[in-house]
């Protein structure tokens, strides 16, 4: 008698657990159908040929932040160095080479708002588009650019004037900001075409002219959104 007890027991044990583990798996696939589809993105990776939104921060070989998308950095650093650009996000397209030298992005100046673009040029857009391949939303990742040693460019002192820069006004570790048109050796434009934005430091003077190092070794980037391709 006994022992016909202990397996009812047992069973109604058993029941209740059944029915407990029903109900949290209820629950569960309630909250999920709550959420959407968003929840699969945690799992989502870049893939080649997939539009991917992103933050990123360009360094320059001192490791000081050039251009950036970060409001906070740049609220914190533009006081201290005269030499950040903010950026707005940029939408890329995953493991594709640019077929032109220059991929301007929208950046924020005192005078003029959001109308003026700034000059990012190939490598450094091959090396993000190349390096964001296998990321998921929100992470973040180091980016070495390697041909950023062969950005160093001799200025003359008309083509600084062009720019309306006086080489009595330069110092060496300055950061200028020169206007660079559509070629890969970022030489000055004279003519009426648009230009874009960037900035070098200068790490040269004499009296004919100087030494600008254009080159960022290093993007940090986030992912903020896939769409695939």
């Amino acid at each position: 008698m006994g022992e016909k007890k202990k397996k009812k027991a047992s069973t109604k044990l058993w029941q209740k657990i059944l029915i407990v583990g029903a109900c949290v798996l209820f629950v569960v696939l309630m909250i999920v159908s709550g959420m959407g589809s968003g929840w699969l993105s945690v799992f989502t990776v870049v893939k080649p040929g997939d539009t991917v939104v992103i933050d990123y921060t360009l360094y320059n070989a001192e490791g000081n932040p050039i251009l950036t998308t970060d409001q906070q950095l740049y609220a914190t650093t533009a006081s201290t160095s005269g030499g950040l650009v903010l950026s707005k996000q940029i939408s890329i397209t995953a493991n594709q080479t640019l077929t032109s030298s220059i991929y301007p992005v929208q950046i924020y100046t005192s005078d003029s708002g959001w109308s003026k673009q700034f000059a990012i040029f190939s490598p450094e857009f091959n090396a993000i588009s190349a390096g964001i391949v296998g990321m998921k939303i929100n992470e973040q990742k180091r980016i070495s650019i390697p041909s950023s040693s062969s950005m160093t460019q001799d200025w003359s002192t008309d083509q600084l004037l062009l720019n309306k820069v006086n080489i009595s006004d330069i110092s060496i570790g300055d950061v200028l900001a020169i206007g660079v048109s559509e070629n890969p050796e970022a030489e000055v434009s004279n003519s009426s075409s648009f230009t874009y934005i960037r900035t070098g430091e200068v790490t040269q003077k004499t009296q004919s002219g100087v030494v600008v190092d254009f080159g960022y070794p290093v993007v940090e980037i986030q992912v903020v959104s896939i769409n695939k391709g």
